[in-house]
C-alpha cells in the first residue's frame, strides 16, 4: 500500500434513553465477530499504528505524565507497553474478545459499559467509536470515568473515507435497478467536535489525516478491510452481491484507476478534548 499525508457537567443521575424503542444502526454481535476475524487471520496494523503513533506524538507535545491510562480499542498487544512512557498504569478495553484477551483487557460495548467514576488520567481511543450505536452516551460514560484535566485523545475513520468503494457499490446497484446501503455512514469533523462538546468535554480539536491507498483490484481492498475488522457491520444489510453485480462493482472500481491502480482515500479524524 502506498500512502500520502498532507499537512494535516455530566449529571450523576443514571443515563436514560429518550424513546422506548431504538433501532441499532450497527449489529453489536457482528461488530465483535468482525474484530475477532481480523485477529485470527492477522490484523493489518498499517492504519491503526499510523493513528496510534500520531496520538503518541501529540502526547509528547503535552510534556506531561499520567497515572492511570485507558486504551479503548486495542488491536495490538504491544500498545500498552508503548503507552507506558506516558502513564504508570495502562488498562485496555476492546469490543472484540480476542483483541481484549491478547492485551490482557476486557471485552466491552462502549455505550453499555460502566467505566466507573474519576478513574483515568488519560484515555486513548482508536478506531472503534465510529461504529458505536449510541455515541453520545458512550462519550458521556467515558467522560464520567475521567478525572479533572484528563485528556481524551484518539482517532476514527470519518469524512469522505472509502469513496471509491462507495462509488463501485452504487454502480453495481444501478445495474440491478436498486442501490442499497453497503458502507457505513461517516462522521464529519465538525460533527465529531460538536459531539465531544455536547458530552461535556472542553476545547475539542479535530484534525483530518487524509491517507491515499492504491489498489490493483476491488478484491485487494476488501481483503485489507477484512484484516482490519472494517467491513460492514450495519444491522440492516442487503443481500450479498450477485455474480453480475460483483462483476459490475469490480469494473467500476477498476474504471477509477490512475496509472494502473485505483486510489482509495481514508480520512482519519484525530481528536483531542479535555475533561475540565
Amino acid at each position: 500500500m502506498e500512502c500520502c499525508r498532507p499537512l494535516a457537567p455530566l449529571s450523576r443521575e443514571p443515563l436514560r434513553r429518550t424513546s422506548a424503542a431504538v433501532t441499532d444502526l450497527f449489529d453489536r454481535r457482528l461488530r465483535s465477530l468482525r474484530r475477532d476475524r481480523a485477529a485470527r487471520i492477522g490484523v493489518d496494523m498499517f492504519l491503526y499504528d499510523r493513528a496510534f503513533d500520531d496520538c503518541l506524538d501529540r502526547l509528547r507535545d503535552v510534556a506531561r505524565t499520567y497515572g492511570r491510562a485507558l486504551i479503548l480499542g486495542c488491536p495490538s498487544a504491544d500498545w500498552p507497553d508503548r503507552l507506558k512512557p506516558f502513564a504508570s498504569e495502562v488498562e485496555t478495553l476492546d469490543p472484540g474478545g480476542i483483541f481484549a484477551d491478547r492485551s490482557a483487557g476486557t471485552q466491552i460495548e462502549e455505550d453499555r459499559h460502566d467505566y466507573g467514576e474519576d478513574r483515568y488520567d488519560l484515555c486513548v481511543a482508536i478506531g472503534t467509536l465510529d461504529t458505536v450505536n449510541e455515541l453520545p452516551i458512550a462519550l458521556q460514560l467515558i467522560r464520567r470515568a475521567m478525572r479533572r484535566d484528563a485528556p481524551l485523545i484518539g482517532a476514527i475513520a470519518g469524512g469522505n473515507s472509502l469513496s471509491a468503494l462507495r462509488t463501485s457499490f452504487i454502480e453495481a446497484g444501478r445495474a440491478k435497478g436498486k442501490v442499497a446501503a453497503r458502507t457505513h455512514p461517516r462522521i464529519e469533523a465538525p460533527t465529531l467536535a460538536q459531539l465531544l462538546s455536547s458530552a461535556g468535554f472542553s476545547m475539542p480539536v479535530v484534525d483530518i489525516d487524509r491517507v491515499t491507498l492504491r489498489y490493483s483490484s476491488l478484491d485487494d481492498l476488501v481483503r485489507d478491510l477484512r484484516s482490519m475488522g472494517a467491513t460492514s457491520v450495519l444491522a440492516q444489510r442487503p443481500s450479498a452481491l450477485g455474480k453480475n453485480e460483483l462483476l459490475r462493482a469490480r469494473q467500476a472500481f477498476t474504471a477509477q484507476a490512475d496509472v494502473g491502480k485505483t486510489p482509495e482515500i481514508v480520512e482519519i479524524l484525530h481528536f483531542l478534548a479535555w475533561n475540565q
